[in-house]
């Protein structure tokens, strides 16, 4: 009996000991690395990690570019989907403590016609193109490729695209150059206009690298210090692209739901256009480049002064 009870008394004792060394083990848990992206194609991309991956990611909307700049020059996001040249203007900034992990976004640019007179480049000569985004990547583009085709063309700048998106849909104005989630609103509203040029395919013509609006980066002292949760990451965002990409459909419901675009309609119908891709390594770094190089040829504060150097660009071991 006694014996019995200093089994009993032992393995008591062995179990107390194991649920108090499993207690002094537990790893910490780990929290979800922040993400900030914008409303629009960026934010798209990211739409099946918000839904399915909450663990690993707690993903932001905005809608300013602004807002991201100052959540990430204070840490508070790790991880941001920005335009290119953002990306730049950061690693400048803050001195290089910046890695851009992917493209993201090719270009989302298209002219938009109230009318059918617009079959070429060529056919912007003398004409007014009202557009969006002066100072910033889309104004650049356009004037690299208006130059390079020879076509002189009036270029007047409004503030907003939802401005310049509603003179489209009320036939105020005949021609314009917007992004996408923009044009698929205006041709939801205006069934007499029509996407005249795609300025990707314009930009193929005159160019061997690929045009490049957008790109995702992160803190590279996080980087360093996460490599495995930083390739977790290219790979998990790689799926969501991917579900987006070829469920259209179902990828329109989750935009919407995270109110990333306004309804399922336009998350619909805008997809195609979005050209949301992930790009890395050797051929991110090959397009980036070129397109920093360009931007910095027409103007060096568009990309914070100076081109970022090989540092810049990760490259997974």
């Amino acid at each position: 009996m006694k014996n019995s009870i200093k089994v009993v008394v032992a393995l008591t004792l062995l179990v107390a000991f194991l649920f108090s060394f499993a207690a002094c083990t537990k790893q910490p848990k780990v929290e979800p690395i922040k993400v900030m992206a914008l409303k629009g194609p960026t934010g798209m991309g990211m739409s099946y990690l918000m839904e399915n991956e909450t663990d690993k990611y707690d993903i932001s909307i905005v809608a300013a570019p602004d807002d991201i700049v100052a959540a990430f020059s204070s840490g508070s996001a790790t991880i941001a989907a920005v335009p290119i040249n953002m990306a730049s203007v950061l690693y400048n900034k803050l001195q290089g403590d910046v890695a851009m992990l992917a493209i993201n976004t090719s270009s989302v640019l298209y002219f938009i016609e109230n009318g059918d007179t617009i079959q070429s480049l060529n056919d912007l000569e003398g004409k007014t193109i009202y557009a969006t985004g002066q100072g910033a990547t889309p104004e650049y583009i356009l004037d690299y490729i208006l130059e390079a085709n020879e076509v002189n063309a009036t270029v007047e700048f409004k503030a907003e695209h939802s401005e310049l998106a509603t003179l489209l849909a009320s036939k105020e104005v005949a021609l314009g150059m917007l992004p996408e989630p923009n044009v698929s609103a205006v041709l939801m509203k205006n069934k007499d206009a029509r996407i005249a040029l795609d300025l990707t395919e314009e930009w193929d013509k005159i160019s061997d690298s690929q045009l490049v609006q957008g790109c995702i980066i992160a803190n590279k002292t996080f980087v360093e210090a996460n490599e495995e949760r930083i390739r977790n990451f290219i790979t998990d965002y790689k799926t969501s692209t991917d579900f987006v990409n070829n469920s259209v459909a179902e990828a329109a419901e989750l935009i919407a739901k995270f109110e990333i675009l306004p309804t399922k309609e336009a998350a619909e119908k805008a997809i195609p256009n979005s050209n949301i891709v992930i790009i890395c390594a050797n051929q991110m770094k090959k397009d980036a480049r070129s397109m920093f190089n360009i931007l910095f040829s027409i103007n060096p504060k568009s990309i914070g002064g100076k081109l970022p150097g090989d540092d810049f660009y990760y490259q997974a071991d």
